[in-house]
């Protein structure tokens, strides 16, 4: 926007033309969207061209294409929009009972399991039209946290990866190393031997993306045999049954792992380094009563957690 428009002169809903328009990339589309007759819509991306100085929507044949401004415009409209849905949905007095608020998080699948399940069903009891939207991080989104909490409630990770964003500590946990039911080259316990020589599949494995296990096997100058990489906790002993792979799993796993009769649950032969699992926030949500609420939630999941399950 150029620095010389205030924003009291321009019409914000535009904005939720613009995302319509870069969404759908067609008048007509965007239109039927907002149940907005094709000539209104149209009028709108005439007064959004005349204010970027920029074609917005450029004709190819028979499509419309995205210009290089509008490309850009995509990335921080979708923000923007949930933005001003979050100041002109907050409430002077919050009552979770009668809220229908939707709280987006971010996390692991081993973060959900455990923590979330427990959130929903707290929520569920206390606010029964509150709703948790879960979803899979991905390293780009913990890379760019700071854009990603910016549009969404929190983010469930470890510490280890974040730094000056605030938090909450939610829950502790150990490691616990899984190996098939089969695989007879594993005795009784794992030794240091076994984990230097056996296959491993690791989880994630990029440079934001890793567990403190697995990097401290590494310090502890082994180099794994690393096999396969999955991006997730809960598949790991499909990657582990009928193989002589090995894994690790946060201990707070181990009852899920068990449940697979081709699973054997063991203690690592070295002191794993411990987790503290975390929910990380946009500081724009601190004085949030809403959010606070969440907080807590999460907080309280997390010692429910962590006393149905001590960490390894």
């Amino acid at each position: 926007m150029p620095t010389s428009t205030s924003l009291a002169r321009l019409d914000l809903n535009l904005l939720v033309s613009l995302d319509a328009l870069l969404t759908e990339r067609s008048v007509t589309r965007a239109a039927e969207r907002l149940n907005l007759s094709q000539p209104a819509l149209s009028a709108s991306l005439a007064r959004l061209r005349v204010h970027f100085n920029d074609q917005i929507l450029a004709r190819q044949g028979n499509s419309y294409q995205l210009t290089p401004l509008a490309s850009r415009l995509a990335e921080q409209t979708g923000v923007a929009l949930d933005a001003a849905q979050r100041v002109f949905s907050s409430q002077a007095a919050w009552d979770p009972t009668q809220s229908t608020r939707e709280f987006t998080v971010y996390g692991s699948d081993y973060g959900f399991a455990t923590v979330g399940r427990v959130v929903a069903d707290l929520a569920a009891d206390r606010a029964p039209h509150v709703r948790f939207r879960f979803m899979q991080h991905t390293p780009k989104i913990v890379e760019d946290a700071l854009a990603t909490l910016r549009s969404s409630d929190g983010l469930l990770l470890p510490h280890g990866f974040l730094s000056d964003l605030p938090y909450v500590d939610v829950s502790t946990d150990g490691w616990v190393i899984i190996a098939s039911a089969d695989n007879d080259s594993i005795g009784e316990a794992v030794s240091m031997d076994d984990i230097t020589t056996a296959p491993w599949v690791f989880t994630y494995q990029s440079r934001s993306a890793f567990t403190s296990a697995t990097r401290q096997l590494q310090q502890l100058g082994i180099e794994p045999n690393v096999e396969c990489v999955v991006e997730g906790f809960l598949t790991l002993p499909s990657f582990i049954a009928g193989t002589r792979r090995l894994g690790l799993i946060q201990a707070h796993l181990a009852d899920f792992a068990r449940q697979n009769p081709r699973i054997r649950v063991l203690a690592p032969p070295f002191e794993a380094t411990p987790i503290t699992n975390a929910l990380w926030w946009h500081p724009i949500h601190r004085r949030d009563p809403e959010h606070i609420w969440m907080r807590e939630l999460f907080i309280e999941a997390g010692g429910v957690v962590d006393t149905a399950s001590p960490r390894g």
